[in-house]
């Protein structure tokens, strides 16, 4: 293993380096006396590339960029980005607060690319406690932009930032077909990089009731020709339902919300997040609208295009017969089984946690787990850690367990990374602020005010009427 000579331990070292460590390292340059790095096995930065569809929009207004909810006047906001490709007078004339994704994943390629502590071609491989340096110790491999032999090396931190992502996630029925290269199955992550060998396929089946599966059925259906579309959508779920976007629905998605979230029992949290699925796994109510008017268009010659919608369909098996693929399913409601046989399938199945267990190997013994098995974070985004480890691994996007639905969303990032920063100074670095929502959530913020206007708080909730 080969090491520089021996320098002081970072104070921060984020583990990959996706939108939400992004946003941590915008937040963190340019603090004064924070020495940080951020390591990206990958060599450039990408998002979701499979899924930039033409025309396809962000689900957050652009202000869920890295900074600009925390700090709007940052270098590394969204209007900046504009005002270096002079473009902010298209913008403005433009009226976009959902800009195309594309445009969104070119803003955060340019960040990646300019900020100081990013380090692309740089595959975390082990972390562990020196206690002699009072320091994480990281070993890491830095990959050559040239394909040069992988380089070791070692490096020290005060404190951590699991920032690995999300993982494509195929259910179990489907793997083997996903992994067959004779059969024409992927997951949606995949789909523009086969969509023009999708297109050739005489039936296409989407299974998956979220905006991913939603805009690979409108992007196919646009593609094919009328009277002769053939696609089917499938989805577990009891209905393709839009995602809740009412501005009080969405103060679910605010630091409020996060906070009473993470003040639950863990067995209510586990029982609360499969309720919650409308707000994570709906669908635009714009791309709902446009699959409509292109089904309706479609039919005004008097025929019913050759699509078929089912929702409370379950995949429990697949297999390759004849060249052709055959999907057993379940209906829930019904209680029937039944096939479908089709040419192509894509997998808009959403994705799971990238595991980090022999990453943090070293360290597991040091994790305060829940009964579940799950690391248990604290509202600062911080593993629970034993006193022996007195530096901290925070989290980006791992714990939604523990912090609600909120965790994957974009317009939490710069809050979060506000958080993180200021527990990493030990100072309000970036003043954030004690209520965000109208709503109040809780009983302990429900108070009535007396006749003099001061709260009086509410007796035992057996009381309330």
């Amino acid at each position: 293993m080969t090491s520089g000579p021996r320098t002081p331990p970072l104070d921060l070292l984020g583990v990959g380096a996706g939108p939400f460590n992004l946003s941590l390292a915008a937040l963190a340059d340019g603090v004064p006396g924070l020495r940080s790095a951020f390591h990206e096995q990958r060599a450039a930065f990408q998002w979701h590339p499979g899924l930039l569809i033409e025309g396809a929009t962000l689900q957050v207004p652009f202000l869920a960029d890295l900074v600009s909810l925390v700090e709007p006047t940052s270098p590394w906001s969204y209007l900046s980005y504009l005002k270096t490709r002079r473009r902010l007078f298209p913008f403005y004339f433009a009226e976009r607060f959902h800009i195309h994704r594309s445009e969104f994943d070119a803003y955060l390629r340019w960040v990646s690319t300019e900020l100081p502590s990013t380090r692309f071609g740089h595959r975390v491989d082990t972390v562990s406690w020196d206690a002699g340096q009072g320091a994480f110790a990281v070993e890491f491999t830095r990959f050559g932009p040239e394909g040069e032999a992988p380089a070791t090396g070692l490096t020290h931190a005060r404190n951590l930032a699991l920032g690995v992502g999300t993982a494509p996630y195929v259910p179990e029925p489907l793997r083997a077909l996903a992994s067959d290269p004779a059969a024409l199955v992927c997951h949606s992550a995949d789909y523009l990089g086969l969509r023009e060998k999708l297109l050739t396929a005489r039936h296409i089946t989407v299974v998956g009731s979220g905006q991913s599966g939603a805009e690979v059925l409108l992007d196919l259906l646009r593609s094919r020709p009328e009277g002769a579309e053939g696609l089917t959508w499938l989805a577990r779920t009891p209905a393709f339902a839009p995602m809740e976007y009412s501005k009080i629905g969405l103060e679910q998605f605010t630091p409020d919300y996060t906070r009473y979230f993470h003040g639950l029992p863990q067995a209510t949290r586990d029982r609360l997040l499969p309720r919650q699925w409308q707000l994570y796994k709906g669908v635009s109510g714009d791309t709902l609208g446009d699959i409509h008017d292109e089904l309706y268009r479609r039919s005004l010659g008097g025929d019913w295009p050759d699509v078929t919608l089912t929702p409370g369909i379950e995949v429990t098996g697949a297999a390759v017969t004849g060249g052709r693929v055959e999907l057993s399913v379940e209906h829930g409601q019904q209680e029937a089984r039944g096939r479908l046989t089709t040419d192509a399938v894509v997998l808009a199945t959403g994705y799971r946690e990238r595991p980090v267990d022999t990453l943090l190997a070293a360290l597991d013994p040091y994790i305060a787990r829940d009964h579940a098995g799950r690391p248990e974070v604290d509202e600062a985004q911080r593993l629970l850690l034993a006193p022996e480890i007195t530096g901290s691994v925070f989290v980006q996007n791992a714990e939604r367990h523990t912090h609600g639905v909120g965790a994957p969303d974009l317009g939490l990032a710069a809050w979060r990374s506000a958080v993180i920063v200021n527990a990493l100074t030990g100072k309000e670095t970036y003043p954030l602020p004690d209520r965000t929502a109208f709503t109040t959530f809780g009983l302990g913020a429900a108070q009535d005010r007396g006749a003099d206007g001061e709260r009086i708080p509410h007796g035992s909730a057996g009381e309330r009427r």
